[in-house]
């Protein structure tokens, strides 16, 4: 039994796992008639209105998204890219996969090593109680990189 979804919702954030995740939407999507979401959050801190204009960030998120819609294209897909701010990323998520009416979050988790150990972080346990469909979290074995 293959595993297709009509509508994949990928968070990204610029990290080299963003490119493998894609692949794999690409890989679970239907050909014909499946899309996949790319979005990128920048978090806003609570000190600040939620519409600041965050410029570094949003420049770097632009950036990412337009990398990323590229590669996508080519390989002959259909996708559409968003950013957003929110004060929280994994609500943010939840919500985007909502409206989307995403059948599928796939996330991406970079790998680390913590003198405290493996690490999930705040985003992907908050998505694996929260999400209104199904969640692929996609990890690489840690190649030396830090916290």
């Amino acid at each position: 039994m293959a595993l297709e979804f009509e509508n994949i919702l990928v968070p990204i954030s610029g990290g080299k796992i963003d490119k493998q995740a894609i692949e794999l939407a690409c890989s679970l999507t239907k050909k014909k008639g499946g899309h996949i979401f790319a979005i990128h959050i920048v978090q806003i801190d609570q000190s600040l209105p939620l519409d600041v204009e965050a410029t570094p960030e949003i420049s770097r998120a632009e950036t990412i998204l337009s990398d990323v819609e590229e590669f996508v294209e080519d390989l002959g897909y259909d996708i559409s890219v968003d950013l957003f701010q929110a004060r929280e990323v994994g609500p943010a998520i939840v919500e985007e996969a909502k409206e989307h009416h995403a059948d599928l979050i796939l996330i991406g988790l970079p790998p680390k090593i913590c003198p405290e150990g493996f690490r999930l972080g705040e985003v992907v346990p908050y998505l694996l109680e929260n999400a209104p469909c199904r969640v692929i979290v996609y990890y690489q074995p840690a190649t030396g990189e830090e916290c």
